[in-house]
C-alpha cells in the first residue's frame, strides 16, 4: 500500500479527535485522554509518511476521486512531511504541558474543557496547509487554524486577552481578505487555483500581471509570517495567551506563513525577480525584531520579538534562490519551531515557579530550580546559535549560502545575521544573569516566593513555594530533548533538506506528481527556474 494515500488521515484524526473531546466535555480525564491519543497517532501516521519520502520522491492524494486540477488534492513531499512531524511533536508536547497545568490548577472543566477540541481544530488546521496542493484549499487551511486561535487567544476572558484578541483578529482577518483577494485574481488570470497547474499556466502571463499576482500573496502571507514591517501585531498579541497557547502560537502559526512563502515562490514564481526585495525585508526583520527583544525586560514580550527577529533567516535563505539558501532555511524552521516553542513552554515554568516573568521580579532560581535553570539554558544557547547546537548549523548553512551567492546584499545579510545571532546571544543572557544568577534579594521589585527558602516553607505547610507539577516539566523536558537531536541527527536532517530544496526548486517531481507524468513541464523548472 501507497503510504502516501493515508496522508487525508493527518487531517481528519485531529478533527475526529475534537468531535470525540467535544462529547466528552464533561469527562475531563476521558477527553485528555483521548486528546492525547488521537494526536499520538497522527504523529506516527507522519512519522511513516515522512519515511515513505524521507529518500526523495512526491505523492499526490486526490481527494474524492477528482482529476486534478478540478478536485482537492494533497501533496506529500520532504519539506510537508518533514513540517508535519515537527509540528505534531511540538504540538502533542504542548498539549501533554497544558494537561498538566490544567490538573494542577484544579481546572477539571472551563476553559480546558474548551481548550482540547479548540487546539485539536487547530492542529488539524496546519496540517492541512502544509498538505495543501491549490491555493484555496491553503486558505481553508488558515481559516481553520485562525479561528481556533481566536478561541485560543481569549481563553479565560480576562482584560489583556481580549484586548490583544481583538488585535490578533483584526490582523488576520486582513491578511486572510488579502489571501482571498489575490485568489480571486489568480483564478481570474489564469482559471485554476491548483498550484501544479499554475506552475504551467503562470509563465504564459505577462511579466506585470504575473509581478501584482506574486506581491498580493507575499503581503498576504508576509502578514501571517510577521516579517517587517508586517509584524507590529505579534509582541503585542502573543504575550497575553496562556503559556501553552503563546507556546504552540509562536512555535508553529508564523511557521505557517513561512512554509506557505517558500511553496508559492519556487513552486508558482520562480526566478528572482522579487529576490532584492526579499533580502531587504529579512535583513530588517532580523535587526529590527532584535533590537526590540533587548528593550524587554518581560521574557515573553523578548521571545516574541526574538520569534520575529528569526525569521529573517528563514526569509533570507529563500531569498538566496538557491539549493544551498533553501535547505538551509528548511533545516532552520524545523529548528526554530521546536526551540521557540520550548522556550515559551519554560518560560510558563518560570512564571510559575517565580510568580513572574519580568526579569525586574525575578532572581535566584538557579538556586532554586536547577532543572528549570537547565531547561531555559540549552534551548537558549541554541537560539543564540552557539556551537554546535542546530542553531549554530542553520545560521552556518545561511551564512555558507550567502557567502556563495557573493553579492554585497548578500554579504550584508551574512553580517547582519552574524550580528543578530551575537545580539540575541547578549539578550537571552541577560535573562540568563537576572533572573537565574543573582541573588534573590539583588531582584528590583522580587516576588515573595524567591525570598521563601523551601525547605522551612514545607516544614511549616505554607503554600508560598510553588512547585513545579511533573507532567509540565516532562513534556518542557521532552522538548527540550527533541531540540538537542536536532543537533545529534543534524546530518541526515541536512541531507533530506538538500533534497527537498533541491526538489522544490526543480518543480517537476511536484508537477508530474499532481497532474500526471504527461503534464508539461515548464522548460524554467528543470533548470530551477533560473535559480
Amino acid at each position: 500500500m501507497n503510504l502516501a494515500s493515508l496522508a487525508p488521515l493527518a487531517v481528519v484524526l485531529p478533527i475526529l479527535g475534537a468531535a470525540l473531546t467535544f462529547v466528552l466535555i464533561r469527562h475531563s480525564r476521558a477527553q485528555r485522554a483521548v486528546s492525547i491519543a488521537l494526536l499520538s497517532l497522527t504523529l506516527l501516521l507522519e512519522c511513516l509518511l515522512l519515511a515513505s519520502v524521507w529518500n526523495g520522491g512526491t505523492a499526490a492524494v486526490n481527494i474524492g476521486g477528482w482529476v486534478p486540477p478540478w478536485g482537492i488534492v494533497l501533496v506529500v513531499d520532504q519539506f510537508s512531511s518533514l513540517m508535519l512531524v515537527v509540528s505534531s511533536a511540538v504540538s502533542l508536547a504542548v498539549l501533554v504541558y497544558a494537561t498538566g497545568q490544567g490538573m494542577a490548577d484544579g481546572d477539571q472543566d472551563a476553559p480546558v474543557s474548551i481548550f482540547h477540541p479548540t487546539y485539536l481544530i487547530l492542529v488539524a488546521g496546519v496540517s492541512n496547509a502544509f498538505l495543501s496542493g491549490d491555493l484555496f484549499n491553503l486558505y481553508v487551511g488558515f481559516e481553520i487554524l485562525l479561528t481556533a486561535s481566536y478561541v485560543l487567544m481569549t481563553l479565560g476572558g480576562t482584560g489583556p486577552r481580549i484586548r490583544a484578541g481583538v488585535t490578533y483578529v483584526v490582523v488576520s482577518v486582513v491578511s486572510s481578505v488579502l489571501f482571498l483577494i489575490a485568489i480571486a485574481m489568480v483564478y481570474g488570470a489564469t482559471g485554476t487555483i491548483n498550484m501544479a497547474d499554475l506552475a504551467i499556466k503562470l509563465s504564459e502571463l505577462d511579466q506585470g500581471t504575473k509581478t501584482l499576482l506574486h506581491v498580493m500573496l507575499l503581503v498576504a502571507f508576509g502578514i501571517k509570517a510577521a516579517v517587517f514591517p508586517l509584524s507590529f501585531w505579534l509582541p503585542d498579541s502573543y504575550p497575553t495567551a496562556p503559556a501553552p497557547v503563546t507556546a504552540v502560537f509562536a512555535g508553529l502559526l508564523t511557521k505557517v506563513g513561512v512554509y506557505a512563502m517558500v511553496r508559492t515562490e519556487t513552486l508558482l514564481f520562480p526566478g528572482d525577480s522579487l529576490n532584492t526585495p526579499l533580502m531587504v525585508v529579512a535583513l530588517l526583520t532580523m535587526i529590527v525584531g532584535i533590537l526590540g527583544a533587548l528593550a524587554q525586560s518581560d521574557i515573553k514580550r523578548l521571545l516574541s520579538f526574538t520569534l520575529v527577529s528569526h525569521i529573517g533567516y528563514m526569509v533570507f535563505g529563500l531569498a538566496m534562490s538557491s539549493v544551498a539558501g533553501l535547505a538551509a532555511a528548511v533545516f532552520y524552521v524545523a529548528h526554530h519551531i521546536t526551540i521557540q516553542t520550548s522556550l515559551f513552554l519554560v518560560t510558563g515554568l518560570i512564571e510559575r515557579r517565580g510568580g513572574s516573568s519580568s526579569v525586574d521580579r525575578l532572581a535566584g532560581l538557579a538556586k532554586l530550580s536547577p532543572l528549570l535553570a537547565l531547561l531555559f539554558f540549552v534551548p537558549a544557547m541554541n537560539l543564540a546559535g552557539i556551537p554546535p547546537f542546530s542553531g549554530f548549523l542553520g545560521k552556518l548553512g545561511l551564512m555558507q549560502a550567502g557567502i556563495g551567492l557573493g553579492t554585497p546584499l548578500a554579504y550584508a545579510l551574512v553580517i547582519g545575521g552574524v550580528l543578530t545571532s551575537l545580539l540575541t546571544l547578549l539578550a537571552v543572557a541577560r535573562v540568563w544573569n537576572r533572573a537565574f544568577w543573582r541573588k534573590a534579594e539583588d531582584a528590583e521589585h522580587p516576588d515573595p516566593v524567591l525570598l521563601a527558602v523551601p525547605e522551612t516553607a514545607q516544614a511549616t505547610g505554607s503554600t508560598a513555594v510553588r512547585l513545579l507539577p511533573r507532567t509540565m516539566v516532562g513534556s518542557t523536558l521532552g522538548l527540550v530533548v527533541l531540540g538537542v537531536a536536532l543537533t545529534v541527527f543534524a546530518g541526515p536532517l541536512f541531507q533530506v533538506a538538500d533534497q527537498s530544496a533541491a526538489a522544490m526548486l526543480d518543480r517537476s517531481a511536484y508537477i508530474q506528481a499532481v497532474l500526471g507524468d504527461a503534464a508539461p513541464v515548464p522548460a524554467a523548472a528543470l533548470s530551477g527556474g533560473g535559480k
